[in-house]
């Protein structure tokens, strides 16, 4: 089943809702898109399904289209996507990001359940704060506690708040902060 899913969004059989994604045309499938969001659903057949009828192309603002494309490739087949990312760990951590953000944006839990998972592997010095942000704006409990672990050694906590993403995190997300003390200091 999986395989004829896949092969449906590529050939693009039967599609009968088209996106325009950073400039690309991406054309899908109405049912299937909202048999598995609930964003999709309301977009597609709820109030605002006037604007999307035939013919219309729905524009996805802020997206870039291999994020888009990663995301139908999950609603299709229902397994992790495959970033391609030519062995470049910036360039996936970055694509893994934005697709988590998708999957908030169109409430897919599994998908960001997946994306959380797979950026605790990229939790480094310099990429946490970042990641912590991250997690913080999307409401990601498990990045947010292995954030809270990383930075748990004191020699990670020092390098980390050296960097200018710890700044960041301090101006923009003040109770990390707070979580981030209460968890460090013994009371």
């Amino acid at each position: 089943m999986q395989r004829h899913f896949t092969d449906l969004l590529k050939d693009e059989e039967g599609a009968d809702v088209t996106f325009e994604v950073g400039g690309e045309t991406i054309a899908a499938h109405r049912c299937v898109l909202a048999a598995r969001s609930r964003v999709f659903k309301a977009e597609l057949f709820g109030p605002m399904k006037e604007s999307t009828a035939a013919g219309h192309t729905i524009h996805v603002e802020d997206m870039e289209p291999q994020v888009f494309r990663a995301m139908l490739e999950f609603i299709y087949n229902d397994s992790e996507p495959e970033i391609d990312h030519k062995d470049d760990d910036e360039d996936a951590m970055w694509q893994w990001q934005h697709l988590l953000a998708a999957a908030d944006r169109y409430d897919m839990q599994r998908l960001k359940l997946i994306c959380e998972d797979k950026l605790c592997g990229f939790i480094e010095v310099n990429s946490t704060a970042a990641i912590l942000s991250l997690a913080e704006q999307h409401c990601c409990d498990g990045l947010k506690k292995a954030c809270y672990a990383f930075l748990g050694t004191l020699g990670n906590l020092r390098a980390v708040a050296a960097t200018d993403g710890f700044d960041d995190l301090i101006r923009n997300h003040p109770s990390v902060m707070k979580e981030l003390i209460a968890m460090l200091a013994p009371f």
